[in-house]
């Protein structure tokens, strides 16, 4: 069952644990900076922070502004259900005041190291505080979580909370820009969320179905009105079946599916697949364009921001199954 690869992503664990163990007894580091406050202590600005993925980093820079340095340990076109953790990332870990990750199994091989770290310092989540009737999960069971939340922006606005409280406790002196802030945010968040409603309902009933690499847009698919298909699992460690392929060419020619996707960070062999076994039936399908699913932009690109990366998914998917979009996408910026 696709659920049983997030747990594949724990047994490569143990050397990064390991790595860990050895930088604290070689190095020192304690919990002592993380735990100052402003009044007590003084805090060194900017706060040192580390995201995991880049959804997170860009919600801790979008709150924490100047008074935080935010280090990402996975960048554009990075996979993070296959990512093995390196020497740095445990260094950058451990020399942070404070690490953020998405949570939900979608760092699989850093999680157990991560949950370690949070006895020296905090190290959060920011989905632990999701309501559990959001999450998707199989037969309802939250420990074979969907992680890809962020795929929903009005579930994704909920971490910001989660972010703010946490950088609040960290540095109560500055509560009231941290929650300025992220207000502001939240506000540019509310308006993505309308604009992806308004671009997939453009889209003709019928032709309201996306065909992905992998299983990370459930939450995309739910909260805009699609039905969704990957070709591979939740997470990107199998290769595709010749069942699944077939199943999905069934959909393609009973639906008269005009495009499918590839995605940033998932190798489009197996979509491609899809696309040469429906030629073979007669019926012609387009590559839509190219989705970001588990990693953002380039850096520096609006399509590397969080509202770029899901304003630029609902543009492309609107356009190519037949709906009304702004070329340049809700801000014209793509």
């Amino acid at each position: 069952m696709i659920w049983h690869r997030l747990c594949w992503a724990y047994r490569s664990a143990t050397l990064l644990i390991a790595a860990f163990s050895l930088c604290v007894a070689t190095t020192g580091c304690t919990s002592d900076t993380a735990e100052l406050t402003n009044e007590a202590q003084g805090i060194r600005y900017p706060i040192r922070v580390v995201a995991t993925v880049g959804m997170v980093a860009d919600i801790v820079r979008e709150v924490g502004g100047p008074k935080v340095a935010v280090s990402q340990l996975m960048g554009p076109g990075v996979d993070p259900h296959l990512y093995k953790g390196t020497r740095d990332d445990v260094r950058s870990i451990l020399g942070a005041d404070i690490v953020f990750y998405s949570g939900l199994m979608l760092e699989g091989k850093l999680t157990d190291m991560l949950e370690k770290v949070s006895t020296k310092k905090p190290v959060i989540a920011v989905t632990k505080n999701l309501p559990v009737e959001l999450i998707l999960a199989e037969d309802n069971h939250v420990e074979h979580a969907d992680p890809h939340a962020w795929m929903d922006v009005s579930i994704w606005e909920k971490c910001v909370d989660t972010v703010t409280n946490t950088l609040v406790d960290y540095d109560p002196q500055n509560e009231s820009a941290y929650r300025s802030a992220a207000e502001n945010y939240r506000a540019k968040l509310v308006k993505l969320h309308a604009y992806g409603k308004q671009v997939i309902e453009s889209v003709p009933p019928k032709g309201r179905v996306l065909i992905t690499s992998h299983d990370a847009f459930a939450y995309f698919g739910r909260a805009y009105g699609l039905e969704v298909y990957g070709v591979q699992g939740l997470a990107t460690d199998s290769e595709a079946g010749l069942r699944q392929i077939n199943a999905l060419v069934d959909t393609i020619v009973e639906r008269d599916v005009a495009a499918v996707f590839v995605e940033s960070s998932v190798p489009q062999k197996s979509i491609l697949a899809v696309v040469d076994g429906a030629a073979s039936r007669g019926q012609q399908v387009i590559v839509g364009g190219e989705l970001y699913s588990d990693a953002m932009g380039k850096d520096g690109t609006y399509e590397g921001t969080y509202i770029g990366m899901l304003d630029h998914n609902l543009t492309i998917v609107a356009t190519a199954l037949g709906g009304v979009a702004p070329a340049q996408g809700m801000q014209g910026l793509l």
